[in-house]
């Protein structure tokens, strides 16, 4: 049985509710590191479910860094101004502005990388591996073009304040948090240099 203190402890941790927070200790034995775990389970789940609705409202927001030689923006998107208007709402899409500004991804999801990137960047891993033998051959190329992707791709970035979620998993949170469907429409990365 979870105590209010673990709860509360995964409730002010994850933002989730009460009910969800006691329902993962639970499962979890009491152990808050695998109840985050649980807890993320159901957040991709839950945003896979929201994810045919209708984007209705967002927020812009910006964060500039190195005394303003750099600045990153985004639009992020929910169904409703309740939520959009929401400060936690608001913190989110500056955080995601921030990891822009400081990861530069180019692509929003893999979707988004066009096939003439995926050619060009293959190519340059085929030669790099020519010297590897034939049977693990395929593999390092395939190992090389999932890194390339992981480091191009918002979504699928480690998140820069908290490594052990990607950008979608920390959005997969919110829409669980929100119960609305939450998306990055936008971003930009400016930079003087």
């Amino acid at each position: 049985m979870a105590t209010t203190e673990e709860i509360k402890a995964l409730r002010d941790e994850t933002g989730v509710s009460v009910m969800q927070c006691k329902k993962a200790l639970e499962e979890a034995g009491g152990d808050i590191e695998k109840a985050k775990v649980i807890l993320r389970k159901i957040s991709a789940s839950v945003a896979t479910k929201k994810s045919d609705r209708e984007l209705g409202a967002g927020v812009a927001a910006a964060y500039t860094h190195a005394g303003g030689s750099v600045v990153g923006a985004v639009v992020l998107a929910s169904e409703t101004d309740f939520v959009s208007r929401n400060e936690e709402f608001g913190k989110l899409a500056y955080d995601i502005a921030m990891h822009v500004a400081a990861m530069n991804p180019q692509f929003r999801s893999k979707e988004d990388v066009k096939d003439e990137d995926v050619r060009a960047a293959r190519e340059v891993f085929e030669k790099e591996a020519a010297n590897i033998p034939e049977v693990a051959r395929r593999k390092a190329i395939d190992g090389k073009m999932e890194s390339y992707l992981r480091e191009r791709v918002l979504l699928d970035q480690p998140f820069v304040k908290d490594p052990s979620l990607t950008v979608r998993q920390l959005i997969e949170s919110a829409v669980q948090k929100f119960g609305e469907k939450i998306e990055v429409v936008r971003f930009e990365r400016l930079s003087v240099r």
